[in-house]
């Protein structure tokens, strides 16, 4: 293995080869609501009814039998065992993603920076708590006992992404950072490629389409095969 701190990023392009639709696209879940409806503060408060709905349905198909991880997910929970078997070497998994298909993988060095679709918090407490059903309005959280005060554990715009301390001190000491399924259009995510670059890391790019970003190397193509060729290359 010749990397001792590797730093991976995913985005959508990853789960969308296990049957996660993406927004961004003609198809996706966002088409029939306006973003600024469903994903911001501002619309939770003026319909919390709407923005429940729409993310139960996402929910539901997480859980679908028919959504299960793929190769890429696979492959990058492999190359975290390797590297744990390594001493002094470290890896974190950043995903953009709100499914948990990493995690049924192996994953286990991961950061969630969007939140996760399993998860709801209290916005009194912000405390989180497991959810596998839908939630709406009359849930009573279990912290603070009141209903009303549950919302999904998801990062929306104009609210800044989660553990970022941690994942700017990592890419601040990798020497190798992968970017994998992401349009590199959305900051801070976008400029995660220029802070590695800046501490001596290598930067590798695998994405379906060209994303114009001046990656040490970019390789296109599905993740499902990218990913698993590229960690056997790093594993050999």
């Amino acid at each position: 293995m010749p990397y001792r701190s590797i730093v991976v990023l995913t985005g959508a392009g990853i789960s969308a080869e296990s049957g996660i639709q993406t927004f961004r696209t003609a198809d996706g879940l966002w088409e029939n609501h306006r973003i600024e409806e469903v994903a911001t503060p501002e619309g939770f408060a003026a319909n919390p009814v709407l923005v429940h709905q729409f993310y139960n349905q996402r929910r539901q198909q997480l859980l679908s039998p028919d959504i299960r991880p793929n190769a890429a997910h696979q492959a990058l929970a492999r190359l975290e065992h390797a590297l744990s078997l390594i001493e002094g070497s470290e890896f974190l998994l950043v995903t953009q993603n709100v499914d948990n298909l990493h995690e049924r993988s192996g994953s286990r060095q991961l950061v969630h920076m969007h939140g996760e679709l399993l998860k709801m918090r209290c916005m009194e407490t912000n405390l989180c708590f497991d959810i596998r059903h839908d939630l709406g309005l009359d849930d009573c959280c279990r912290c603070c006992r009141q209903p009303g005060n549950l919302r999904p554990h998801i990062v929306w715009f104009g609210e800044m992404p989660l553990d970022m301390f941690r994942i700017e001190k990592a890419l601040a000491r990798c020497d190798l950072f992968v970017s994998i399924g992401t349009s590199g259009n959305v900051y801070p995510a976008a400029g995660f490629y220029q802070l590695a670059s800046n501490a001596g890391a290598r930067t590798v790019e695998l994405n379906l389409d060209e994303t114009g970003s001046s990656f040490d190397e970019h390789r296109y193509g599905p993740a499902s095969q990218l990913v698993p060729a590229f960690v056997s290359e790093l594993l050999t």
